[in-house]
Order: structure tokens, then sequence, then C-alpha cells
């Protein structure tokens, strides 16, 4: 080899150990970083020493569709958990007494009570407050549900907002990316870039990928709905304003397709989105229709029966509702949760009577067709321990609830209350699970992408040796051209 070639080849071995160097360190920089790609100096040799052909990144596919579909699963399950423990904390539980099953209990109990003692008024007194803190149980059960599904729905808004946000930016990074590959560029910070929106978009929507030759990326939901080709999709949601029983709230939409009603054929499985809709349009709804339901088999339980001869329609008794005098139907009544009440006229504090309870009447004071108590005995416990019985006596309940068609209010109750338990513990224990395998899963694309300390240290010493040997071949050429040109001169 000629002292140029032998040049020739110091520098150019020179310039390799530099850009091998630079990219060690910066696998070393984001050693810590889990979101790094370890990145590799590609060289192929020749008769001058070598030359650069790329840097390329360690890559997995397999692991990171993996790991994206476990982050939108955990994303999804923990959205819907956390609105079920709101739901819980808010409502109460049988063990403090405050939940509707406690509240049934309590003035069953308070009934059997002034039922022992009929012409005690204050027996009588505190099973009309008994009833009271029901009625309330079941009223701020309500609001705390819609309030959820509220706060559901401005989260849903929120999501959106995100998605639109990482699709634009993911926009500016692919294009970066296809122009980088044409150029051929070092396009490996940019595609740990694009990695990393990936991420943060399969939190709030569960996705799939598609590449394109050119290095550019496609994103489709998990049920299908092209977000992403060459531009982003317009996602749009239309928040409502305020939520009661029998409302629905509004779809999200991409590109015109419902993507989030139950009733669509392209909806989305997984991410934070689906658990917040799943919690808007599902669970609470449900919860809501087992609240409502519970209601009417209150005012059913405790109606007066005209008790002439001549019959008359049933009218609501203690309990009454918005569409008194009349019966709530026989199937789920949207709201009935939300306007039971205590009927004013066996209220003192709106100058009701106390005796109506015992007495019956209630319901159109006045009318002696509704009085149970016909002599006017200040002993009669008839009308009182007919409550008792009416509390535990089954009868229909809409299958729309989800919980049986006959049971007592009493049992309906507990067994809504345990439905409540039951699907919160099965969505708190979805969520730890999916936060598990979407931790192993993001840890297997970490240990197979990541950088290894020692590894990148053994070869920054590997690196140095080499451009040692480089440097002291450069001036070995240079003291022979110094020898060279002094014999020539």
């Amino acid at each position: 080899m000629t002292l140029t070639g032998a040049l020739n080849t110091a520098k150019s071995s020179l310039a390799n150990a530099s850009t091998q160097m630079n990219v060690t360190s910066r696998n070393i920089a984001g050693a810590n970083d889990s979101s790094y790609s370890r990145k590799t100096v590609g060289i192929v040799g020749n008769l001058d020493g070598g030359y650069l052909t790329s840097i390329t990144r360690a890559t997995n596919l397999a692991l990171q569709t993996k790991a994206l579909g476990a982050t939108s699963g955990a994303a999804a399950s923990a959205a819907l958990s956390a609105g079920l423990d709101q739901i819980s904390q808010t409502i109460g539980t049988s063990s403090d007494g405050t939940s509707v099953s406690s509240r049934i209990a309590s003035l069953n109990s308070a009934l059997l009570t002034a039922a022992g003692s009929p012409n005690n008024p204050s027996s009588l007194q505190d099973a009309v407050r008994a009833a009271q803190d029901l009625a309330a149980a079941l009223n701020d059960a309500t609001t705390t549900v819609q309030g959820i599904r509220k706060q559901a729905d401005s989260e849903m808004a929120t999501s959106v907002s995100s998605i639109n946000d990482l699709l634009a930016q993911f926009k500016n990074v692919n294009d970066a990316i296809v122009r980088g590959s044409s150029s051929n560029a070092d396009i490996t910070d940019q595609l740990d870039a694009r990695d990393r929106i990936l991420t943060s978009l399969s939190k709030e929507i569960g996705i799939s990928v598609v590449s394109a030759p050119d290095n550019g990326m496609a994103i489709y939901t998990d049920s299908g709905v092209t977000l992403f080709d060459k531009e982003p999709r317009q996602v749009t949601f239309q928040p409502t304003a305020a939520f009661s029983a029998g409302t629905t709230g509004a779809a999200v939409m991409i590109d015109g397709v419902d993507v989030t009603s139950k009733s669509s054929n392209m909806g989305i499985k997984s991410g934070n989105l689906f658990g917040l809709a799943q919690l808007r349009d599902d669970v609470s709804v449900q919860y809501q229709k087992q609240l409502d339901e519970t209601a009417r088999g209150l005012i059913n339980a405790f109606a007066e029966s005209n008790q002439s001869s001549a019959g008359g329609p049933d009218k609501p008794g203690l309990f009454t509702w918005s569409g008194a005098p009349g019966m709530p139907p026989g199937s789920v009544t949207d709201g009935l949760a939300a306007n039971i009440s205590i009927s004013a006229s066996v209220d003192p504090a709106r100058g009701g009577n106390l005796n109506l309870l015992r007495d019956g009447g209630i319901s159109d004071p006045g009318n002696p067709a509704y009085v149970y108590n016909s002599s006017g005995g200040a002993s009669y416990s008839g009308r009182l321990q007919g409550l008792v019985d009416k509390l535990s006596a089954n009868q229909n309940f809409d299958p729309a609830s989800g919980i049986g068609t006959s049971a007592s209010v009493s049992t309906f109750a507990t067994s809504s209350a345990a439905w409540l338990a039951g699907t919160r513990k099965a969505a708190s224990d979805r969520s730890d699970q999916q936060s598990t395998i979407r931790d192993s899963a993001t840890q297997a694309l970490t240990s197979a992408n990541g950088v290894d300390m020692n590894d990148e240290l053994s070869r920054m010493l590997d690196i140095e040796h080499s451009y040692q040997a480089s440097s002291k071949l450069i001036s070995a050429i240079d003291q022979m051209f110094g020898v060279l040109f002094q014999a020539i001169g």
C-alpha cells in the first residue's frame, strides 16, 4: 500500500471512530430513557479503510405492537375502575349505614318499632325521618352518578383534544422521516420520537400501525377506522352540557364514523377514551336504572289502595314522585330516583300529619276511601305492619335493570349494591391485570431495544483504542513523508 493509501485509510478510520463515538455517547445518554432505542453504526470496509453506510436503531415490531396494545388495555381499565371507585366512595357502603340498601333496612326497623307503639309520635317521626333519609340517599346517588357521567364526558373531550394534538405531532415527525429516508439522512432520533407519539396515542385510543416502503406510517384504530394516512383524520366530539337519567351523550366521530356508541359497528375496544365511554354510557347507565327501579319499588310498596267497596286506583303514599297521584309505569322510569320524595301530607315540617302514616290517607287527605284505620283508634297497627310486609314482599322489576325481575324492594336494593361492588371489583382486578401486562410488555420492549451500559462502555474503549491506533498510524506516515521529502530535497 502506498503512503497516500495508508494515510487515506487512517483518516477514514478516524472519521469512522468519531461517528461511532458520537453514536455511543448518544446511547449512553439515552440509557435511562425507556423510549430511547439503541443506535448502531454500520460500516463497510473498502480499500480506503472503510466508510460509513448508515446509522440504524434496534427495533422489534412484534414487541412494539404488543406494548401498544397492552398500554391501550391498561388505560381503558384504569379509566373505568377509577370511575367506579368514585361512585362507590360517594354513594356510601352497607357498613357505614349510608347505602340505599342500609337505608331501607333502617326504615324497616323504624316501621317495626312504630308498629309496636303506634300511638307514640316519636316512633312515627323516626319512621318518617328514616323514609326521608332513604329518599335523600336515592336523590344523592342519582346526582353522583350523573355527575360522574358528566365528568367522564368532559374527560372524553380532553382525550379527543389530545388525540388531535398527537396526530398533528405525528404528521410533522412522519414527514421528516420520509424526507430523511429519501436523502439517506440519520432519522433514528425521529423514529424514536414517532414511537413516543404512538405510545402516548395508544393511551388514549387503541391503535394498529402499518409501515410504508418510504418509512412513512399509517395509523388505524383497533376497530379499523383510519386515524392517519399521510394526513391526520378529523376526530370530533360535542360535549354534553348537563346529564340526567336518560341523557345520551354524544359519540366520538372519526371522519364522520361513530367509534364510541354501543350501537357502532366500528366501535373502539381499548384506550382511555373507550374506558370513559364505558363509564358514561354503560356501567353508570345500568346502575342508574337500578336506582330508578328501587325508587319505583318503594313507591309501589308504600302505595295506598282504595278501601271502599267502589274501588279505585292505587295512589302513591309515603313515597311519592312528580307524576302523582298516578303510579309510575311498570318499567324503568328515567330519573325516578332523582325526584322520589316523602309526601308533604305526612311531614310535620311541611304542615303534614304523622298519624297518616299509621292510619292511611297520605295520598288523598280527607278522602276516607284511602284510610285504613276507619275507627281512628290510636293503637291501630295494621297499616304499619302491612308496610313492613310490603317491604319484604316480592314485586316485579324491569329486566333492563340487569339484576332480576322478581324480588322484594329490600332484596332488589341489596342486589344492586352487590352488583356495584362486584362490577367495581372486576374492573379493579382487570385494571391490575392489564397494568401488569403493560409493564411486562414495556419491559420486554426496553430489554430488546434499549441500551446496555456495560456494552456501550466496552464499545467506547474499543473505539478509543481504534482512534489511538489510527492517530499513531497518521503520526508514523507523517514521519515517513518527512523522511521522504528530506531525501528528495
